[in-house]
């Protein structure tokens, strides 16, 4: 077994793994960088200056990270947090630790996304039958 990078990613790393994954685009939010696909954000550093790395995950995913990884996850303060939107203690991650939640908020926001286009189909479709003759 090849001997793993040790911990402690950055902000640069955190952008370039981001913008690995099929369909990512990095955006700005509220003055903060983000990376969105689909158009909608599965991953952001607004919490940059304090050493994280945020992710959009479900309450799920979220606790699963946290218990696994306690000291490299945990959940944003609030109402974001019990949402599912999580820090990565970035100083406390490997790079593969990285690269795999960046991975799971990118699925996440692919399935949502394609929940989401399939919903809005389904309303075309039940509006067009409404108004049909």
């Amino acid at each position: 077994m090849a001997p793993r990078k040790p911990a402690g990613c950055t902000a640069s790393d955190f952008q370039r793994l981001a913008l690995s994954l099929e369909g990512a685009e990095e955006g700005q939010h509220q003055g903060a960088v983000d990376f969105r696909v689909g158009g909608r954000i599965f991953a952001t550093l607004a919490s940059q200056a304090e050493g994280f790395g945020n992710l959009v995950l479900t309450p799920e995913e979220q606790a699963a990270f946290c218990d696994e990884l306690p000291d490299v996850f945990r959940p944003i303060a609030g109402g974001w947090g019990r949402k599912g939107m999580t820090h990565i203690v970035l100083a406390q991650a490997d790079e593969d630790v990285l690269r795999g939640a960046l991975r799971t908020a990118w699925q996440l926001r692919i399935e949502a996304n394609a929940r989401t286009k399939a919903r809005t189909r389904s309303r075309r479709k039940q509006t067009r039958k409404r108004s049909d003759p």
